[in-house]
């Protein structure tokens, strides 16, 4: 019993010492393959490119405002004209930390327009935290342009 007791205790303490702590999101820090320091588009810009040609791949340059609550599995860029942009993340190879909103950011990937459906739109309102009547106010589809991203970069 006591051995017992001696590697039950023996674990929980390397597992305690050897815990990561949660990623925080501070100037400088990158997340999946990076992005550069400078440069790329503003999300108003990237969007005029999209509708003009169909997509865009580069780097664009954005504010975050909001992040999935449950995860960090996209985020919400603003938009100089208020609106926002969802961002995913290339084969969820990585995730944002929660305290990423206000963060000025750099990102590197691939932009396109999105049929986002009823239920898929109340998936994110759900994982943004929204209240039950917010996310039961959404009906209808909604085609928006959704940018992929291989790589993130906190620059503010």
């Amino acid at each position: 019993m006591r051995t017992l007791l001696f590697l039950f205790f023996s674990v929980f303490t390397s597992v305690c010492v050897f815990a990561q702590e949660p990623a925080s999101a501070v100037k400088g820090v990158t997340y999946g393959v990076g992005a550069p320091k400078k440069g790329g588009v503003s999300v108003v810009k990237m969007q005029k490119i999209v509708n003009e040609k169909g997509a865009y791949t580069g780097v664009i340059k954005g504010v975050v405002k909001e992040v999935c609550q449950e995860k960090g599995c996209w985020m919400r860029l603003e938009a100089e004209n208020g609106e926002t942009m969802m961002v995913r993340f290339l084969d969820y190879g990585f995730f944002m930390p929660g305290n990423i909103v206000g963060h000025t950011v750099m990102l590197e990937g691939e932009a396109k327009k999105k049929e986002v459906s009823v239920k898929q739109q109340q998936h994110y309102a759900e994982d943004a935290g929204k209240s039950r009547e917010e996310i039961e106010r959404i009906t209808t589809p909604k085609i928006e342009i959704q940018f992929i991203a291989k790589g993130v970069r906190v620059v503010e």
